[in-house]
This record gives structure tokens, sequence and C-alpha cells, in this order.
């Protein structure tokens, strides 16, 4: 018998279909050798997404124009959200490829 445990949570799905899309995640550690984060990228089209999971209740997310020069804290995005991880893959997964505006 399969405990509620053992299935895989929503996270779990929202970054398989991440990848399904072309990201590519980085897992950076701290100076002690921790997880400090999830880190998944994808360049496509004029743009690049970028998301960071920090913990269950804390991601962010955002799209930036593909000449950005900082990915991780860029000074241009034309999406961002933050907070709960499912609430944010959820609405970068709904995105359309296409969206190459800039705020």
């Amino acid at each position: 018998m399969t405990s509620s445990t053992d299935l895989p949570s929503r996270t779990t799905f929202q970054l398989r279909e991440l990848i399904a899309r072309g990201f590519q995640f980085l897992h950076p550690r701290d100076a002690r050798g921790e997880l400090a984060a999830v880190v998944g990228v994808r360049a496509h089209d004029a743009v690049i997404d970028v998301v960071r999971l920090h913990t269950e209740d804390d991601a962010v997310a955002m799209r930036m124009p593909a000449d950005e020069v900082n990915v991780l804290s860029p000074s241009r995005f034309s999406w961002r959200r933050h907070g709960p991880a499912t609430h944010v893959l959820e609405e970068l997964l709904d995105l359309p490829d296409d969206d190459d505006r800039t705020a």
C-alpha cells in the first residue's frame, strides 16, 4: 500500500513540467555545503525565465529580456512573482512562450 507521503507533491509535478519545457536546474550550496536554493533557467525567444525555490513557501520567478546581464538580480523584467512554490510555479507555467514585453 502506498502512503500519501510516498506520492509526488504538486511542486514535484510542476518542476517536472518545467524540465519538459526546457528549464535547466542548478543547486547552489552555501558555505557549509547545504542546499541554498533550487534555481531553474530557460532562455527562449527573446526572453529568459528564472525560478528560485528556497523553501515550499518561498519561491520567486521572473521573466526578463534575453539581453539582461544579471539574471539572478535583473534590472528589467516583464513579469515577477514571489510566494509559495506551488502558486509561483503555476503562474510561471501559465505564461505564454512569446511574451517578450519588458517593464
